[in-house]
């Protein structure tokens, strides 16, 4: 079997990160509307929201219109919190809107939280109330929305933490062995809140979701990057062209992952099947791509 692929996007800085962010998301959302009227989009919280902020300015200067009438979005994954009011600071989805959604155009109607009301029995029964979210999201959100794109969702826009973990998906967690759910409750998160619902490798593999951006900063993250590819990064020939370089770099994955975020493998890219063009980008700061190379295959090298 071949071995999968990704694509490394180093930008100088934390501070230009966005610019190489945007080439991805618009090159995903004009193939998506090109052949349909719809861009299904999942989105993640964390720091990740910040980064997309000045994404219309990006679709400007590259003149293309982003169409936002005909966005859905979608949470990757969000806390069992509500989204506005006293107690929602750890909302995802009041982080998207706060710093992109309720600037950006996209009908409300089309940006798509958790079912709120549910969240009344929580403290009761947190499992159960939960679950229910869970089940109640997959069920009248994600397949719906994946309806509006062909059964396939166009584009996942992810973080990962320096424990390697992914939308709500933690190392060595049971939900990493999901194979039938689409969004999974989980009430043992190591990060609080403890209460959370989560995307699956179900929809994130198995043929359900087209592309995949993963986005992170700073040194914390080096070491991740380092374990999830399989060779390391000629930092000195980095350095002379392929900083803020929207080509990037392509890299084998090492086998087995060793983080959940290294799971995440779409089909349909990165030689998995059959095709020689990755399918998920690692947008990441030249800090973070420092702690996955070496300098010309040996010594230490700066970017």
């Amino acid at each position: 079997m071949t071995s999968y692929k990704g694509r490394l996007l180093v930008s100088s800085s934390k501070a230009t990160i966005a610019p190489l962010l945007h080439s991805t998301i618009i090159s995903a959302c004009s193939s998506a509307l090109a052949s349909r009227d719809a861009f299904t989009i999942a989105l993640s919280g964390g720091s990740l929201p910040s980064f997309l902020a000045s994404l219309s300015g990006s679709f400007a200067e590259a003149k293309v219109d982003p169409q936002f009438n005909k966005w859905h979005v979608i949470l990757a994954d969000e806390r069992c919190v509500p989204s506005t009011g006293p107690n929602s600071d750890d909302s995802n989805l009041r982080s998207c809107r706060e710093k992109f959604l309720d600037a950006s155009g996209i009908p409300t109607n089309q940006i798509y939280g958790i079912d709120e009301s549910l969240l009344s029995g929580m403290d009761a029964d947190p499992a159960g109330c939960t679950d229910r979210i869970a089940t109640s999201y997959q069920d009248e959100v994600v397949t719906y929305v994946l309806s509006k794109s062909g059964g396939v969702l166009d584009l996942a826009l992810l973080g990962f933490g320096p424990d390697g973990h992914t939308c709500s998906l933690f190392p060595d967690h049971d939900l990493l062995r999901e194979d039938t759910k689409l969004v999974a409750g989980i009430v043992d998160s190591p990060k609080p809140p403890p209460q959370r619902i989560t995307l699956t490798l179900r929809v994130l593999n198995g043929g359900l979701t087209r592309r995949v951006v993963f986005c992170g900063a700073g040194g914390s993250k080096g070491p991740i990057l380092r374990a999830v590819f399989a060779t390391n990064v000629d930092l000195e020939a980095l350095k002379q062209g392929g900083i803020d370089n929207p080509d990037g770099l392509v890299l084998t994955y090492a086998d087995p992952a060793p983080y959940p975020c290294g799971m995440v493998r779409p089909e349909g890219g990165g030689g998995s099947i059959g095709s020689d063009e990755p399918v998920v980008d690692w947008v990441v700061d030249k800090d973070a791509a420092e702690g996955m190379g070496t300098a010309g295959g040996g010594g230490e090298c700066k970017l």
